[in-house]
Parts: structure tokens; sequence; C-alpha cells
């Protein structure tokens, strides 16, 4: 196998200061909802939204992505004033509590939200719906520089996965197209540190998943010279495809969702991408360390 990497190095513009990466970086999540599909209800209350974030970066990640809302299929979103009113004080919390070098991003798709919380001490948004969903946003985050991680879907969370919204010609073609629409919409794209998103599990077939995990190299070659980012961490698109395959483990350290996570994240890092987001950082910590380390 080539292992010749495709990875280029990256910059983040924080409120701290600009940091680069010359490898890829982890995502860690946390979810302050009750309704999230992998850890919902967890981490709720101050004390345990700090011990998770404290958790997120002493295994191993550089972000920690903050979401108010489930964006799961069949989740319904929260008006932009009520996610404003979740995220905010949670930013301002971790932004105190957390040593200034931690990068915080916000999982939202309305610009409210997201500007209320860059203003807080964010540092980066990212946007499920890739704009779509708030014709305010692109313009927020491109006015305002933020950092922005750009998502491909289609729909709402409620009917992306009707037949409608996974019916493509070719999936790299269409989604190349998507993002070229998407990035046109940036006055100042240059200006903006922005990653690119491919959605799996919206929009998307479990095989159309998988086709496109293993066609990531051609296309990021189509979009380059942006950065992607890959979140596939715990998602159906692990879990179907392990049905009826394995026997119920006796003795579970991790759920097979989670071996099945690092699998798939080996497969992007041999793809190039710049960013992992994961629910539990340090088993692809692992897997950048050794990916690396002959570099």
């Amino acid at each position: 196998m080539d292992h010749t990497p495709l990875f280029s190095p990256f910059k983040i513009s924080c409120h701290a200061g600009v940091r680069h990466f010359e490898r890829p970086i982890v995502m860690g999540i946390l979810n302050i909802t009750d309704d999230s599909f992998y850890d919902g209800g967890k981490h709720t209350t101050p004390d345990a939204i700090l011990s998770h974030a404290r958790y997120l970066l002493a295994e191993g990640a550089d972000i920690i992505d903050i979401g108010a809302v489930s964006s799961r299929p069949g989740a319904q979103l929260l008006p932009p004033d009520e996610e404003t009113a979740r995220l905010v004080p949670v930013v301002e919390m971790l932004r105190k509590e957390l040593p200034d070098s931690t990068i915080l991003s916000v999982d939202t798709c309305f610009s409210r939200p997201a500007l209320a919380a860059y203003q807080s001490g964010a540092d980066m948004v990212n946007d499920i719906s890739g704009g779509q969903f708030d014709p305010q946003m692109i313009p927020t985050v491109d006015s305002h520089h933020i950092p922005y991680v750009l998502m491909h879907t289609r729909g709402v969370p409620d009917t992306m996965q009707s037949p409608s919204n996974t019916t493509y010609g070719d999936i790299v073609a269409d989604l190349a197209q998507y993002f070229r629409d998407r990035l046109a919409l940036f006055s100042h794209p240059d200006e903006c540190d922005i990653f690119l998103d491919p959605g799996f599990g919206f929009a998307k077939t479990l095989e159309q998943n998988h086709q496109l995990l293993h066609r990531l190299p051609e296309l990021m070659a189509r979009l380059s010279p942006y950065p992607f980012l890959v979140g596939v961490s715990n998602k159906s698109m692990i879990t179907r495809r392990l049905e009826g395959r394995l026997r119920p483990s006796s003795s579970p350290v991790m759920p097979d969702s989670e071996y099945g996570t690092l699998v798939l994240n080996t497969i992007a890092l041999q793809a190039g991408a710049a960013i992992l987001r994961v629910h539990t950082p340090r088993p692809t910590r692992v897997a950048i360390e050794l990916y690396n380390s002959d570099q």
C-alpha cells in the first residue's frame, strides 16, 4: 500500500493567536443536549460539562466541539434564541476554566448563536447545514473571519434520509459541485479558515457513506487546497454494517462502534483528513501518532 501522506499542514486563527498544525488533529465532541444519539443527557450540568471537557483534552483532543442541539436523523432544531441561551454560558465557562490554548468550536447552523458564542470566546463554528438553514451564516463568519466547518447535507434532520435527498448522480461529483457553490458565497474565502465536511450520515444511504469514505482522496483532490474534517464517530454506517456479523462481546472494553470508528478514521487519515471528530479521542490520537511516526 502506498503510504505517501496526502495530508497538508493547515492553520486555525483563534482568539489566542494563529495555531499551525503539521499533523492531523482531533476534535472531541461535547454534547450538552439531552437527546444526542450517542451520549445525550450525560453532560447537562456545569460540573459534568467541565469534567467532560477536561477529559477530552486529557485524552488527546485538540478542539472541543460544543453542541447544544442534536442533529441526528429525525431531530428537531431549536429556535436560535434558545440555542444561544444554552451555548453562551458554556462557552464562557470553558473559556474561563480551560487552558488559553484550548480551541473551542460551536456546533450550530444559525448565525445568531454562532456570533454570540464567538464573541464569548469560541474560536470556530461547525455548521452541519453549510449555511443552508440560515442565509446569514456565511456572511456572518465571512465578515468576522471566523474559522468555519462547511458540511454537506440535504434537507433538514427530519427529512434528510428521504429518497429525494439520498439520490445522486455521481456522489463525488455532486458533493464537489455543492462545495464549490457554497464556497462561492464567501467574499473573503482566503481570510476565513474553511474546512469541508462530507457529512457522513447526512442525506446518504449506508452504501453511499462507505463509497464516499473510500473515494475521499478523489473528492479532496477536486477541492484542494481546502482541508477536510471527517466525522464518522459511532455513526450508523458502522453499527448497521456490523449487524449480525459479530457475536455479542462478553467483556466490552468499548462498544463495537468505537472500534469501527478507529478503523474508519484510519482510512480517513490515509486520505489526508485534517480533523477527525470523535466522542473518544484517545484511540484516534494513537492512530494519528502511529500513522505519522515515520514521517
